[in-house]
């Protein structure tokens, strides 16, 4: 999982900053992905906004959010209204408590987590903070929302930043995709290489996984990052983990299991898990219903 106990200034000047020798992707059990390797250097930041050529759509920095040591962002559902509160999305195994283990859901956890917020060129602007866990878990997909005070309309105002939009279709391979870390102020630009039927790492398992083709190198600090498809500016993923050593479905590495149940490794190789689950599981108003037709979330048991 890529996450990052080493740094903890992910505003700080990231030129070729250097991570620290031996830092871990996880912290004790916790699968964020994988951290950087020993020495690795931090993703060089954006100079600009891009439009990649050939793109439908612009990617950019704005409303993706730098949490301690994990990425994340504003996100909307397709239904929601400016005048509701606010989500902030980003991975299961970066919630503050600790990562939830396997068959844990949280749902409804008051919480007062921070975020720094991010304008299109990469630029902290301001800091958002939770009133609560909608839904965390590491079980099937790997998963945290948060819920602000603040609406839509509120951070508009404030800040002049819209959310993101989660799409409510499942990807599609050889989409051409962006994956934005607020932590690094970094962007990864790479195509859906396709679909894992199950991705196993230590005691978790998740389904339906994206693998991306290479060019995503995602590092330690890029977990909870938004996936964008360049074609629609739709989010469509979030950035969760990757194969650091070879070593087959440990914490750091995880494998690939087919509906035989045969397993393959895939080192370096790099993966996020679909949101387009979430569009399903939420009333008008941005609340949370499991229990809503095609809703297919993992329950609190």
């Amino acid at each position: 999982m890529q996450i990052s106990r080493a740094i903890h200034k992910p505003l700080a000047a990231v030129a070729v900053a250097a991570l620290l020798a031996g830092a871990s992707a996880l912290a004790g059990a916790v699968p964020a992905q994988a951290a950087a390797p020993a020495g690795a250097a931090a993703p060089i930041k954006a100079a600009a906004p891009a439009k990649a050529v050939g793109h439908d759509a612009t990617v950019n920095f704005a409303g993706t959010v730098a949490l301690d040591d994990c990425s994340g962002s504003v996100v909307r559902l397709p239904n929601s209204q400016s005048t509701d509160p606010a989500l902030v999305l980003t991975n299961g195994h970066c919630l503050e408590t600790g990562m939830p283990g396997p068959g844990e859901v949280i749902v409804n956890q008051p919480s007062s987590r921070s975020f720094t917020l991010l304008d299109a060129s990469g630029n902290g602007i301001g800091t958002l903070t939770a009133s609560k866990v909608v839904y965390s878990t590491m079980t099937n997909t790997d998963v945290t929302l948060y819920q602000l005070p603040n609406s839509y309309a509120d951070i508009q105002q404030q800040y002049g930043i819209s959310p993101l939009t989660i799409s409510p279709d499942h990807p599609v391979a050889g989409s051409s995709i962006e994956v934005v870390s607020g932590y690094w102020q970094a962007t990864y630009s790479c195509s859906i290489d396709g679909f894992v039927h199950q991705l196993r790492e230590g005691d978790w398992t998740w389904q339906d996984s994206v693998r991306y083709t290479s060019t995503c190198n995602t590092i330690g600090g890029t977990s909870g990052s938004p996936v964008i498809d360049t074609s629609t500016g739709l989010l469509v993923a979030v950035n969760n983990t990757g194969n650091e050593n070879g070593e087959t479905c440990t914490v750091d590495n995880p494998c690939e299991v087919d509906q035989n149940g045969n397993v393959t490794v895939h080192q370096g190789t790099n993966y996020a898990e679909e949101t387009y689950l979430l569009d399903s599981c939420f009333d008008p108003g941005n609340q949370l219903d499991l229990n809503l037709p095609g809703c297919t979330l993992p329950q609190p048991q």
